[in-house]
């Protein structure tokens, strides 16, 4: 197999594999934040980020942010759409914009709610594995 082709299909499987990492984001998102399924999937020093949801550096402190937050949030449907994969060898960036329906606690009641958002995300293969390195979220619009 050339030098190329070799590249090529790296660079693929790659953008295949970052995919798989979103939606099993998403999927444990949806299954109420657990931190236990959450937490492998970033580098040790990955950053979370969001103006509405805050800054957590490394990942306990990412871990400890989903543990606390299936109490704002009780029920999401995270639908990740219009995804920009770019990898270069071991590293890469990803943006995404996510529509999610939701119910939030808000003054002790359940209230849906309609957000919709941006990912600004980076990337990092360690050891084979593709892993988060930094999201950023930001929120577009959160209306009941």
């Amino acid at each position: 197999m050339s030098d190329n082709l070799a590249k090529r299909i790296d660079r693929l499987e790659s953008i295949e594999a970052i995919k798989k990492l979103k939606h099993l984001y998403m999927n444990y998102c949806d299954l109420g934040y657990p931190p236990d399924k959450l937490g492998p999937l970033f580098a040790d020093n990955a950053v979370w980020t969001s103006r509405d949801f805050g800054r957590h550096p490394g990942r306990p402190a990412i871990e400890a942010f989903f543990s606390g937050i299936s109490a704002q949030i009780v029920f999401a449907a995270h639908l990740a759409m219009n995804f920009i994969i770019d990898v270069d060898g071991d590293s890469g960036t990803g943006k995404w914009r996510i529509l999610m329906p939701c119910t939030m606690m808000e003054e002790g009641k359940r209230v849906s709610r309609w957000l919709l958002g941006d990912y600004d995300e980076k990337y990092v293969r360690l050891n084979g594995v593709w892993l988060f390195k930094k999201i950023d979220f930001v929120v577009n619009f959160n209306m009941p």
